[in-house]
């Protein structure tokens, strides 16, 4: 679809560096007879945002926040009602240990929570830590529930705005759709000449 930036997250990195060394494999390759005579593909560059890229889960600060984890109290999804986040907040794992620091390895609840803390503020983990550092996990909960609960506001409005409107959402579908079609056929035409398929 020669998309020039690709949102991805850290576990999807690999397959767009395959991704671009196809692209450049075949630009270089194809590069004379390409339509425009620069290029076939467009390299794509990846979108990974800084903070936010990697989030764990709520049951294991180890392991990565995963829709397809078996318990769905080790995630926070979009459509979370506020009593729901509020309950899974309230029994995420935790440890012993009074105050929350960062970036310690023997305490990767805390450094995943405070994380996950910054990102719903959008402020840097750092400031998160220093804010929190002498913090109960009782009361840090409720303030990482109520952070989620108004950062994730905006977004289950609109999420409701749009499943309110169905015949809309149809309409910007096949308009996607429709577009999308139109791109990867002219794509593929490009290709087929680069390639002298087609003259």
């Amino acid at each position: 679809y020669q998309a020039d930036k690709v949102p991805v997250g850290e576990d999807q990195f690999e397959h767009l560096c395959v991704a671009r060394d196809i692209c450049q494999r075949v630009n270089k390759i194809y590069k004379k007879t390409a339509p425009n005579k620069r290029h076939v593909f467009r390299m794509p560059e990846p979108l990974i945002g800084k903070q936010g890229a990697r989030v764990m889960s709520l049951s294991d600060g180890r392991s990565k926040m995963s829709k397809s984890a078996p318990n769905p109290d080790s995630r926070i999804c979009f459509t979370d009602d506020p009593a729901t986040i509020k309950r899974k907040i309230k029994r995420c794992k935790t440890d012993l240990v009074m105050g929350l620091e960062l970036n310690n390895p023997e305490r990767p609840e805390a450094t995943n929570l405070l994380k996950l803390y910054a990102l719903a503020r959008g402020i840097a983990p750092e400031v998160a830590a220093e804010e929190c550092k002498e913090d109960g996990w009782g009361p840090f909960k409720g303030k990482l529930t109520e952070a989620l609960v108004e950062y994730l506001d905006p977004i289950q409005s609109e999420y409701k705005r749009l499943m309110d409107n169905p015949e809309f959402l149809r309409e910007k579908l096949g308009k996607g759709r429709q577009r999308a079609a139109e791109v990867a056929a002219q794509t593929l035409h490009n290709v087929e000449v680069a390639m002298g398929f087609l003259v």
